[in-house]
C-alpha cells in the first residue's frame, strides 16, 4: 500500500503537521478531511482594503465608501474591465462590515494577517452572526467570508436573492430665475444631462418642465421625486433638488421678502416735495415726497414686496442727482443759489 501525505491546515502561529493514510480508504477518509478542511486553499481578504477605508473607521464611512465603489463598478454601468470581479468583493465587504456585530467577529482575527495571505481560521473558531440571512446579492460569498461568519464549512455557500438593488442618488442644481419670475411663479424648462449615452458616445440630455411657486425665495429648494439618478437593479430613482438662484437686477435687490429700490429724484422735487412714480414689482405706484427730503432717507410701501404670510415691504431709498453745470447758463444759476441760499452741509463737522 502506497501512502499519501496531506498538509493539516494551519494558522500563522502554528507549525505545520501532516498525517499518513493509506491509498486503500482513500475515498471515505479524504471526504471525513474535506470536511475538516484539510485541502483548503484560502486566502485571507482586508475587507478595510477593499473598501479603501482604515480599521478604525465609522459605520457612516463605510456605507459612503461602498456606495461611491458600488456605483463605480456595478456591472450595468461600469465600463471597467474587471467591474463584475469588483462588484462582487465590495459586495462582499461591505456584508461583513456594514453590521456592527458581523465588524466585531470579522475584527477578532486580529489585524496581522495581509490580504493574500493562506487562510484558515483558527482552532476552535465557530461565529454564529445573526440569523444568517444576508443582503441581497447576485453572487455567492467566497469561501473565506463563509469560514469566518456563521461556522460555514468551504464549498457551503449562502443562498442570495434574485437581484441586488439599490436607490439612485439624489442629485442637486442650481435653477437661476428673475425676480420678476419669482414674485409672480412661473414655469421653467430645464435641460439636464443624463449618465446615459447615445449611439454615438455622447451624452444625452432630457427637459424637465418645473413650477416655479410664487414668492419662492434665494436659496429655497424645490424636490423632484425620482427626477434624480437611476436606480439599479429595479431600484428606486433618486430625487433631483433644484435650489433656486436670482439673477441680478438693474433696479431691485432683495433682504428676505423685502424689496429695495434707490429712487433718484431733482435738488427740486427733493426740496419741495412731489408726488412720484415708483416702479415695483405689482406694478407703478404713486408716492409722495415730503420737502426738504434728503439723500438716503428710506421709505417704505407696505406689504409691496414679495408675496408670503405676511408679505414683504418695499423699501424707496431717494438719491439726490444735480443737474451738470456744462452751461454758461447753468452755472450763472448754481452762482447765484449759493448767493441766494448760503449753506453749508459740514458745517457740524468743524470744531
Amino acid at each position: 500500500m502506497r501512502a499519501n501525505t496531506f498538509a493539516w491546515p494551519h494558522d500563522k502561529k502554528s507549525t505545520q503537521r501532516s498525517i499518513n493514510i493509506t491509498h486503500i480508504a482513500s475515498l471515505p477518509i479524504i471526504e471525513s478531511l474535506i470536511r475538516l478542511g484539510c485541502f483548503c486553499n484560502m486566502q485571507y481578504k482586508d475587507y478595510y482594503k477593499t473598501l479603501g477605508v482604515s480599521r478604525n473607521t465609522t459605520q457612516d464611512d463605510i456605507k459612503r465608501a461602498y456606495r461611491k465603489l458600488a456605483r463605480k463598478y456595478h456591472p450595468d454601468v461600469s465600463h471597467e474591465k474587471d467591474a463584475e470581479q469588483r462588484f462582487k468583493e465590495i459586495g462582499e465587504a461591505y456584508e461583513a462590515l456594514k453590521d456592527p456585530e458581523k465588524r466585531a467577529a470579522y475584527d477578532q482575527l486580529g489585524s496581522r494577517w495581509q490580504a493574500g495571505d493562506e487562510f484558515q481560521p483558527p482552532p476552535g473558531w465557530n461565529v454564529n452572526v445573526g440569523d444568517g440571512r444576508f443582503t441581497d446579492m447576485p453572487f455567492d460569498f467566497s469561501d473565506f467570508f463563509e469560514s469566518v461568519f456563521s461556522g460555514r464549512k468551504q464549498g457551503v455557500h449562502y443562498t442570495p436573492r434574485r437581484s441586488y438593488r439599490t436607490a439612485g442618488k439624489d442629485q442637486k442644481t442650481i435653477c437661476a430665475i428673475t425676480l420678476e419670475q419669482a414674485y409672480q411663479g412661473c414655469t421653467r424648462t430645464l435641460e439636464l444631462q443624463v449618465h446615459e449615452r447615445d449611439g454615438s458616445g455622447q451624452p444625452q440630455t432630457r427637459q424637465l418642465n418645473v413650477k416655479i411657486p410664487q414668492g419662492i425665495l434665494q436659496g429655497q429648494k424645490i424636490r423632484l421625486r425620482s427626477q434624480g439618478a437611476s436606480g439599479m437593479g429595479g431600484g428606486p430613482n433618486g430625487d433631483l433638488y433644484l435650489e433656486i438662484e436670482f439673477k441680478p437686477h438693474r433696479l431691485y435687490r432683495i433682504e428676505g421678502r423685502d424689496i429695495y429700490l434707490n429712487l433718484p429724484i431733482t435738488p427740486w422735487e427733493a426740496a419741495l416735495g412731489s408726488t412720484l412714480a415708483v416702479p415695483t414689482l405689482g406694478g407703478t405706484v404713486e408716492m409722495k415726497i415730503q420737502p426738504n427730503s434728503q439723500s438716503g432717507q428710506k421709505l417704505r410701501l407696505k406689504g409691496r414686496g414679495f408675496p408670503g404670510k405676511p408679505p414683504g415691504d418695499h423699501y424707496v431709498l431717494l438719491q439726490i442727482v444735480t443737474p451738470k453745470a456744462d452751461t454758461a447758463e447753468a452755472q450763472a444759476f448754481y452762482l447765484k443759489m449759493a448767493q441766494t441760499l448760503p449753506f453749508n452741509p459740514r458745517a457740524d463737522m468743524i470744531a
